[in-house]
Order: C-alpha cells, then sequence, then structure tokens
C-alpha cells in the first residue's frame, strides 16, 4: 500500500477515475481508492450484459452495493432497490450506458444560484473534453475525449415505429442530436459504448494509466482525517486493522451521492445533533444528507412481435455464442435501449418535463423491489417508460450507526409531492394515446402493463404509487452553493475544511434532465480543471 500520495482520491465512479486520471497527467503521485472490485469482467465490460447484470441478483451482487430505501411512505410503504456502482468505473460500469447531458438551462440555474463558473457556457468545454462522439467535433461536441458515444443501431422495427408514431402524436421535431442545441423532441439514444466495449471513465481514463496513479480496488475507505482543519488523508479498513494514508496536497470524495456524505458524517462534517447522537464529534455543523432526490419511471409494456427479442436464458445463450465468435455482431454490443423523448407536459415550464425510455423488451410488472430474480411477460414487446425528470419530492440520508461498514438510511421521500405522481401520469397517457395512434397500432397486440385493469386517470394515479422505481439517478446531498444550505461551494471544496473537495453527482443543487452520468463526468472533468488550474 502507497503511504503517502499527492492526491487522494475516494472512489473509482463516474467522476472519480477522471479527476484521478488527470490529476496523474500533470505529474503529481495520485491514489484512487475503490471499495468494489476491479472491471476486469465481461459482465461489465459487455454493453448488452445490462440485463442479466440486473436481472439475476447473483450477478448483480458481484458489482452492486445492495442498497435499499427505509419505508416510503409516498410509494405504499415499500423498501425500493438504490443500485449503484461498487466496482471500477462505478456506476459507469453498470448502468444503461444511455448518454444524456441533460438541459442547458439546468446549469445557467446553477449558475443563477451563486455558482460561478457553472453556466453551460462554462461546463460546455467539460462535456467536450471527454466526448468522443460519433458524428465529431462541433460547437456542441467532442469529437477526440475518452469516452465513445455513438447512437443506437438496428433498431427494431418496433422501436421505428414508435418514434415515428411519438412524433407525430406529441407534435414534436424527430432531432438527429438531444444534446445539442434543442432537447425537445424524439430521438435515437445516444450511448456510452462503440464496437462491442463499454465505455467507462475506468475503459476511458484507467486502462492506459502511467505509473504515479495507483488504483486500489476492494479497501474500504472508513473516514477522513482532519488535523487543524485540514484534510491531511484517510483512513482505510485493511487486514491489518485501520490503517492510515496521507495525502500532501488534497483529498477528494467521489464516492457518489450515498458515499460522500456517509464519510463525511463519519468524519465528524454534518448536521451536529445527528452526528452526536452517534457519538460522532463534530468538526463542521453543515447540512450534508439533505436535498436527496431522484428520476422516478413507470414501465408500460406492450405485446408487439415487433419487438423481436425474447427475455429467457435461451435467446440470451444463442446471442453470446455468437458475440463471442464475432464480437459487435448482436444486441449484445449495444445498450438495451434505443429511442428516447424529451417533452413538455402541462405541468412544464419553458423546457422538457417529461423523458420517455423506449426498450423492445417486456419489463418486470408491478415492480422490482424484491431481489429475486424476476420473471417478465415471455413475449416480443416493447416497453416504453414514463420518466419524472424535475421531481419536487427531496429527501434526506443519514447514518444507520458510527460503523462505517453499515449501510446508510436512504429516504429519498418518493412521490411526497402530488406534482410527481402528475407527471408520470400524464407520461403514461401520453404513451397510451401513441400506441394507440395509426401508424403503430396495427403492431401491438395488446397493454401487458399495467393492462385493462387500469382503464383511466385516477387508476393509474393510485397505481403510480405501486409501480414506480428509481431510473438509479439520487443526486444532491453534498450541495453545492453559496449560502446556508451548501456544503460546498462552487470550487467543491467542503466549507470550513481545508484540503476536502466533493466531486460526483452528489454536489448537484439540482437534478438534470435527463440520465445522470454524462454530467456526473463532467463534474471530475471540472473538478480536475479547478485544482490543476489553482
Amino acid at each position: 500500500m502507497q503511504p503517502v500520495a499527492d492526491y487522494i482520491v475516494v472512489g473509482a465512479g463516474s467522476a472519480g477515475c477522471i479527476i484521478a486520471r488527470r490529476l496523474a497527467d500533470t505529474g503529481a503521485a495520485v491514489l484512487l481508492i475503490e471499495a468494489g472490485r476491479r472491471d476486469n469482467t465481461q459482465l461489465v465490460r459487455k454493453p448488452g450484459m445490462i440485463g442479466p447484470l440486473h436481472s439475476v441478483p447473483q450477478l448483480k451482487r458481484t458489482v452492486d452495493w445492495g442498497h435499499y430505501t427505509t419505508p416510503q411512505a409516498g410509494a405504499l410503504g415499500r423498501r425500493i432497490p438504490q443500485t449503484h456502482g461498487k466496482v471500477v468505473g462505478g456506476s459507469s460500469s453498470i448502468n444503461g450506458m444511455v448518454f444524456v447531458r441533460g438541459n442547458r438551462h439546468n446549469f445557467d440555474d446553477w449558475a443563477a444560484e451563486g455558482n460561478a463558473g457553472w453556466s453551460f457556457t462554462d461546463v460546455l468545454p467539460s462535456f467536450k473534453r471527454f466526448e468522443s462522439f460519433e458524428d465529431g467535433e462541433s460547437n456542441y461536441r467532442g469529437g477526440s475525449g475518452p469516452i465513445k458515444v455513438t447512437r443506437a443501431k438496428n433498431l427494431t422495427p418496433a422501436s421505428q415505429s414508435f418514434l415515428e408514431a411519438f412524433s407525430a402524436t406529441a407534435g414534436v421535431k424527430q432531432l438527429d442530436d438531444y444534446n445539442a442545441e434543442s432537447q425537445e423532441g424524439v430521438s435515437l439514444f445516444q450511448q456510452s459504448n462503440a464496437a462491442g466495449l463499454r465505455y467507462s471513465t475506468a475503459v476511458g481514463y484507467l486502462d492506459d494509466r502511467g505509473s504515479n496513479l495507483t488504483v486500489l480496488p476492494k479497501t474500504q475507505v472508513v473516514r477522513v482525517v482532519i488535523e487543524n482543519g485540514r484534510a491531511t488523508g484517510v483512513e482505510v479498513l485493511s487486514r491489518h486493522g485501520r490503517e492510515m494514508i496521507r495525502a500532501n496536497r488534497e483529498v477528494i470524495l467521489s464516492a457518489g451521492v450515498f458515499g460522500s456524505p456517509q464519510l463525511l458524517m463519519l468524519s465528524g462534517i454534518g448536521p451536529a445533533d445527528h452526528l452526536r447522537g452517534h457519538g460522532l464529534d463534530v468538526l463542521a455543523d453543515l447540512p450534508v444528507g439533505e436535498n436527496l432526490h431522484d428520476h422516478l419511471f413507470v414501465p408500460m409494456t406492450y405485446a408487439m412481435p415487433t419487438g423481436v427479442h425474447r427475455p429467457n436464458p435461451l435467446y440470451f445463450g444463442n446471442a453470446w455464442v455468437r458475440e463471442r465468435f464475432r464480437s459487435g455482431s448482436t444486441w449484445l454490443a449495444r445498450s438495451v435501449f434505443e429511442v428516447v423523448a424529451f417533452v413538455r407536459t402541462r405541468q412544464a415550464g419553458e423546457i422538457p418535463d417529461l423523458q420517455l425510455h423506449v426498450l423492445p423488451w417486456s419489463y418486470p410488472a408491478p415492480n422490482q423491489d424484491a431481489p429475486i430474480r424476476h420473471k417478465p411477460d415471455p413475449r416480443r414487446a416493447l416497453t416504453v417508460m414514463s420518466t419524472l425528470i424535475y421531481p419536487k419530492s427531496r429527501g434526506t440520508l443519514r447514518l444507520a450507526s458510527d460503523d462505517p461498514t453499515a449501510a446508510p438510511l436512504i429516504d429519498p421521500n418518493y412521490l411526497a409531492e402530488q406534482s410527481d405522481v402528475d407527471v408520470l401520469v400524464d407520461g403514461m397517457e401520453l404513451i397510451r394515446e401513441t400506441m394507440s395512434a395509426t401508424a403503430i397500432c396495427d403492431g401491438v397486440q395488446c397493454e401487458i402493463a399495467p393492462g385493462p385493469g387500469f382503464p383511466d386517470r385516477a387508476a393509474l394515479a393510485r397505481e403510480v404509487r405501486n409501480r414506480a422505481t428509481t431510473v438509479y439517478h439520487p443526486v444532491g446531498t453534498c450541495r453545492m452553493g453559496v449560502d446556508e444550505r451548501a456544503v460546498v461551494d462552487p470550487a467543491l471544496m467542503v466549507r470550513g475544511v481545508d484540503g476536502l473537495r466533493v466531486a460526483d453527482a452528489s454536489i448537484m443543487p439540482s437534478i438534470v434532465g435527463g440520465n445522470t452520468n454524462a454530467a456526473s463526468m463532467m463534474i471530475g472533468e471540472r473538478c480536475a480543471e479547478l485544482i490543476t488550474r489553482r
């Protein structure tokens, strides 16, 4: 184990891998510490393995923390899974690889709250820096970064017909690039994979690293060591017990929206009363763990022979054999998602508040809360997910105990606000309208889920609380800002502590309008720039 480094980065996830590599490129000695395993497995590197990875518990537990929410009052008391990566690459190694930056207004809103340097104009260079988009360099896109981004290819006929029908039904454009000038419309999904390889930040930033960047997998950090108001290193669990590793310059927490606030609180940084209740000394009284919020979706599944795929082991096994002989030749070479839409419901302002995820597979119903292998409908099908992208509900993350190996108490407070339910139901009604349109209805045999037992808006609104589940996009627990609600300042420095930053999705003041992985990578690039520029 390396006892001293210039920088210690805790968490080899979507942001952490980027920060570690960019700092190492300056010649600094960097130690990247990850609680999970290495990513040297086809389970995470082969894009299409996302299906079995998330549906087979025995596979999932090898790369996932296995966390659940506390009982959610707004969701019938359900305890909802909170999947996030416990593997080098973090959630970029296990997510759906769909590539969405968010709406440009999201970042302008951050800046308007006092976060100088975080407007869309400010962060665009950071987005471009890590992208290698299939269309090449442009005013909006990067063409030579370490993360390859491609459009969905070889669409199933079901997805293609939905794209065309939805454009007509919703009255929106078919977009060539929703990550460019305008987001509103329907489009092919962009994906962080190419040529049969998932481009996680581990693949993009660590595979060709130099000797001055050391990665420590399967190493649990238990606290940040703070001496005289400055972070001087971290304490880790080893086979010899607790061991300290020192940082000459800075410690950067990139342990995610759950891990970073948990480590701060275990280190004495957080709500004073809560810390004292667990016998922890208070070094900085900050609102760590507040502002937790997340995207939710409700899947609607339709039997469609043109969906092509069948969710069974034999179908998967045949594809696996073909893929091994000719890499990139099957659906296993890509994400399972094919089409995306961003539209405004009647609740919206000037930007879309609803996202639709479209995948040509049947989906388990009514939810996937139980840690078992769920069996979706065996028919060929198309699933369209009504997705709430600007939730009003806010929750918290708290310590369960002072034991660093204990899971935290995760309470997103899902569906506490009625407006969140309303947007999801608006999306479900729009999906039903689209699936009955002339352009697609001949190919639809029936609505499998939620089905004819939920015929009207009132029934759907009641059932949302049973079917809504996370898109695995929690943010906000170490909020960036300039007021008393902030944990970090716009330079990502923890307020009141020198030499300590947080850089991951936890710093988002408010969630971005779309899948959060690209924005998390941007935060990694932006953090590295803030450090090296200084």
